[in-house]
């Protein structure tokens, strides 16, 4: 079974950076789409980050010259470095294969995610 486990989330305050990290297990990860997804108190879950195989990447526009998204297929992980964090970004993070041309995640399973606060 594909898992992924998400790591690297904190309290921290507005301005400040965190680096987020994803391990996929059980999947050929290097072929994949892969994808961070947030979701905040009383809010759906909404795609932030997208990267391809190829190392492509798109992003959400709340997020957009702030959050980067890279991959390493060595360690079957995916990373999201977070910059000049807002309050507005507080929520749990989960990364997910996503569903090329798509905003849907392949798995409608979860790993556990990682919180994130950015409070002053």
């Amino acid at each position: 079974q594909v898992q992924f486990v998400e790591s690297g989330g904190g309290l921290v305050q507005p301005g400040e950076s965190l680096r987020l990290s994803c391990v996929a297990s059980g999947t050929i990860f290097s072929t994949h789409v892969m994808a961070w997804y947030r979701q905040a108190p009383g809010k759906q879950r909404e795609l932030v980050a997208r990267i391809a195989g190829s190392s492509r990447t798109r992003y959400a526009d709340s997020v957009k010259g702030r959050f980067t998204i890279s991959r390493d297929n060595t360690k079957n992980t995916v990373y999201l470095q977070m910059n000049s964090l807002k309050p507005e970004d507080t929520a749990v993070y989960y990364c997910n294969r996503l569903v090329p041309g798509t905003e849907r995640p392949v798995y409608d399973y979860w790993g556990r995610g990682t919180q994130v606060t950015v409070s002053a």
